[in-house]
């Protein structure tokens, strides 16, 4: 399988009201898509949101959706909580998602909301179908290619963000002590221990660190761009 990770931007009519809340007002710091059921036939949605928000403006602000039929929002601590919503799928967001539903696609959660409101998603599937869902985007939804690969991530974990060869290079470069202050392993070591050259140990270490970094700042230290100043492929 591969995968993609891209970011979707969509067109300020297309906008969930929400969405214009993260990207109008101060009060959210992070929201992220946990989990969803799209009911077709109902017209119906389930949601389930983690976020980092002014709990009273938020709660203030989905209160005055229209589609919103139902919502909950459990506190986690002081800064952080849940929302549970079920809302009516709303013509806009048939406009977009439309593009996904010929594809043998998946989302793998969770679906990240930046400051901007656009979306950051995994898509795992086959080649072919993860070209045709950005070929038949509407125009006016802006696409970023991120990343695209074979999909050998492990889940749950910020370790599921490598792929095997960088796990295998920064355990073997922790173990070695490559990490250690002062250092007692060198990269030559490193490499030597994964039977690479030097600049194969290299990449791989700052890949992975990347890789790593990206996802413990996106997450905690508010968005971090990914984009490493490379000219990507669109091919997939």
């Amino acid at each position: 399988m591969k995968y993609l990770d891209v970011r979707i931007r969509q067109p300020d009519w297309m906008l969930h009201p929400m969405q214009e809340f993260i990207r109008d007002e101060d009060a959210v710091r992070y929201e992220e898509l946990l989990t969803w059921n799209i009911q077709e036939e109902a017209g119906l949605e389930y949601e389930l949101f983690y976020v980092e928000a002014d709990f009273e403006r938020y709660r203030r602000a989905v209160d005055r959706v229209e589609s919103v039929r139902d919502y909950r929002l459990a506190p986690i601590d002081e800064e952080s909580f849940h929302v549970w919503a079920c809302q009516e799928t709303r013509p806009e967001d048939r406009s977009w998602r439309g593009a996904f539903a010929d594809q043998n696609l998946l989302v793998v959660p969770p679906v990240q909301f930046d400051d901007d409101a656009a979306m950051g998603m995994t898509l795992v599937g086959e080649g072919s179908d993860l070209q045709a869902v950005l070929e038949e985007l509407p125009p006016d939804v802006e696409t970023t290619v991120h990343e695209i690969g074979t999909y050998d991530r492990r889940g749950g974990t910020v370790a599921g963000s490598l792929t095997d060869r960088q796990l295998e290079a920064a355990n073997t470069a922790l173990r070695l002590g490559y990490y250690d202050v002062p250092r007692t392993a060198t990269l030559a070591d490193v490499a030597d221990e994964l039977g690479c050259a030097e600049s194969s140990a290299s990449v791989a270490l700052r890949r992975a660190q990347r890789a790593v970094f990206s996802q413990v700042l996106e997450r905690y230290g508010g968005a971090v761009g990914r984009s490493d100043g490379e000219e990507r492929s669109w091919e997939i």
